[in-house]
C-alpha cells in the first residue's frame, strides 16, 4: 500500500529525472553544436585556425566536388547553420536534417580511409548519429523550441528529417559525380 508521501517523492524523483535529461540533451546540443558551427566557420572564414573560403575551396575541387567554390561553400555553410540552430535548440528537425545529410557526404568522402585510421570516416559518422539521436529525441525543455508554436518533435518529425537527409546527400552525391 502506498501512502501519500511516497507518491509524493516519486513524483519528486520523477520531475528530477526529467530535469536531467533535459540537461543532458542541452550540453550534448552546445557542444555539438559548438563544435560543429566552428568547423563551419573554418570553412568559411577562417576562424578557429581554419583554412578560409578559398583553400577550402580547392580542397573540395581536390575531392571531386567541382566547383569547389560552391560545394565548398554549401559544406561551410551547413556545418555553420545546422550548428548553431543545433546548439540554440531551433527548428530542431531541420537543424538534424542539415548535419546528417552533410556528414552523410562527408562519410562518401572518407570512407577509403577506413573506420578508426585517423584519416576515416569515424568522426563524420559520430557527428551523423548525434544528429540523428537529436532528431529522435528532440531538443528538450531548455531550447528556443521548447514550448513554442513550430516546436515539433517525436518520431514522424525525426523519420521525415532522416527522410530528407539522405535525398538531400544524394542529390548533392549525384551533382558531384555528373558536374
Amino acid at each position: 500500500m502506498t501512502n501519500k508521501s511516497t507518491l509524493e517523492s516519486n513524483s519528486s524523483t520523477a520531475t528530477l529525472d526529467n530535469f536531467a535529461t533535459d540537461i543532458g540533451l542541452v550540453l550534448l546540443r552546445v557542444v555539438f553544436g559548438g563544435l560543429l558551427a566552428a568547423h563551419g566557420s573554418q570553412k568559411l572564414f577562417g576562424w578557429f585556425n581554419g583554412a578560409g573560403w578559398s583553400a577550402n575551396a580547392a580542397t573540395f575541387d581536390s575531392m571531386g566536388y567541382n566547383p569547389g567554390k560552391l560545394f565548398g561553400t554549401l559544406a561551410g555553410l551547413s556545418e555553420f547553420t545546422g550548428g548553431i540552430l543545433l546548439l540554440l535548440g531551433l527548428l530542431t528537425p531541420l537543424a538534424a536534417a542539415i548535419v546528417l545529410g552533410t556528414m552523410i557526404n562527408a562519410i562518401n568522402t572518407t570512407w577509403g580511409g577506413g573506420l578508426l585510421t585517423g584519416k576515416g570516416y569515424e568522426m563524420p559518422l559520430l557527428f551523423a548519429t548525434v544528429g540523428a539521436v537529436v532528431a529522435f529525441t528532440g531538443p528538450g525543455k531548455l531550447s528556443l523550441d521548447s514550448g513554442r508554436p513550430w516546436q515539433r518533435q517525436g518520431i514522424v518529425w525525426a523519420v521525415a528529417a532522416i527522410v530528407v537527409a539522405v535525398i538531400a546527400a544524394v542529390v548533392t552525391l549525384i551533382l558531384k559525380w555528373t558536374l
